[in-house]
């Protein structure tokens, strides 16, 4: 459990991290000139041109190519997104392992940027930890696409679960030996033995057909939760209640209402920014957001392919609010039901047993 809650813990740190980078700006060329000795904070995107000296990364965009230190650097592969399915969650790999990718990869940088040996190059720092993602899709979904991976499978199994597992089954052999000659506990050895085998319980019948359903609700608490973030992301730039708001691009973000969908969205021109609510109960309120060019026409991509882009069926905080209640309600009734599954399999164990003579 304690392994779960960090586990959790960690990517949860991850999104927040990566969320609030994207509000930092997109470096270029021009903005790199301009940059003085103390550095800042940038975001940055090209491809692998070179490693040097072991830990150095070069990374060549459009106009620019930046090194990169990977020491005490977190790097990670992002992995294919099929879908509406949640993907994998991002690999966490060592900076020795980033030889091993090709030239031409695809790579993001978020942190800080400032000047060792007389260069500008990404460093990590404490209280500025460097991201680099390692990922092959376009960057218009590359935002999407981390938030959704960044909602890991399974934080129950960790690399903590198998040392835990091992202990666990120890010290309740340990007590089942140590009781053995003792006939008054003859249900506590039993039992002892029987919790050796608690963690193999969902997954063998008769309960492991209610661990068939608790996956699948997990799998459904798992989306609501990226569709949680996903719906929140246009609200990082229209903070205290505001329409609008001004990105460092210096474009002017914000939205539209609309009570049809524009024939864009129907021939995939225009993207939705969750895949699904947008013809629940006869739904004739959509919110287009992007970049405000007048007050008539419709929103269209900012030049930073971070920017959200697209519609979404409700206004961002109420649909915060819905698909966080449908994860929270998801996983209490995911729980309930693993439990009931385990807990039919200790009874059955039990019935065996008493009918065998062993009770």
């Amino acid at each position: 459990m304690i392994g779960a809650l960090y586990s959790r813990y960690k990517w949860s740190l991850f999104r927040k991290r990566f969320i609030n980078l994207t509000l930092m700006p997109l470096l270029d060329y021009r903005q790199y000139r301009q940059i003085e000795d103390e550095g800042g904070i940038f975001r940055f995107t090209g491809e692998i041109e070179s490693i040097t000296d072991g830990r150095i990364l070069w990374v060549k965009g459009d106009d620019l190519t930046l090194p990169v230190s990977l020491e005490k650097t977190k790097c990670f592969l992002l992995p294919k997104n099929e879908g509406d399915e949640i993907p994998d969650a991002p690999e966490q790999i060592r900076w020795n392992r980033v030889s091993t990718l090709t030239e031409g990869v695809k790579v993001y940088i978020g942190g800080k940027l400032q000047k060792q040996n007389n260069r500008l190059n990404f460093t990590s720092t404490h209280d500025n930890p460097l991201i680099v993602i390692f990922y092959n899709c376009p960057e218009t979904e590359l935002t999407g696409n981390i938030i959704r991976a960044a909602r890991t499978h399974n934080n129950y199994w960790n690399t903590l679960t198998p040392a835990s597992l091992v202990i666990g089954a120890l010290s309740l052999i340990f007590i089942a030996a140590s009781l053995l000659s003792r006939p008054a506990f003859r249900v506590t050895v039993i039992s002892s033995l029987v919790a050796v085998f608690i963690p193999i319980l969902p997954i063998i019948p008769p309960g492991y057909l209610l661990t068939v359903l608790y996956r699948r609700m997990t799998w459904y608490s798992r989306k609501y939760r990226a569709y949680w973030d996903l719906s929140h992301l246009p609200l990082r730039y229209l903070k205290d209640g505001k329409d609008t708001a001004v990105l460092n691009t210096g474009e002017k973000y914000g939205y539209v209402k609309l009570n049809t969908l524009p024939a864009e969205a129907a021939k995939g021109e225009i993207p939705f920014l969750i895949s699904e609510g947008f013809l629940e109960g006869g739904k004739r309120e959509f919110y287009f957001f992007g970049i405000k060019e007048s007050s008539e026409a419709l929103p269209v991509k900012s030049k930073d392919p971070f920017v959200s882009f697209g519609i979404l069926p409700a206004f961002p905080a109420a649909l915060t609010r819905r698909y966080a209640i449908k994860a929270y309600v998801m996983d209490v009734f995911a729980w309930f039901i693993l439990l009931v599954g385990i807990f039919i399999n200790i009874v059955f164990v039990f019935l065996v047993l008493s009918l065998l003579g062993a009770l």
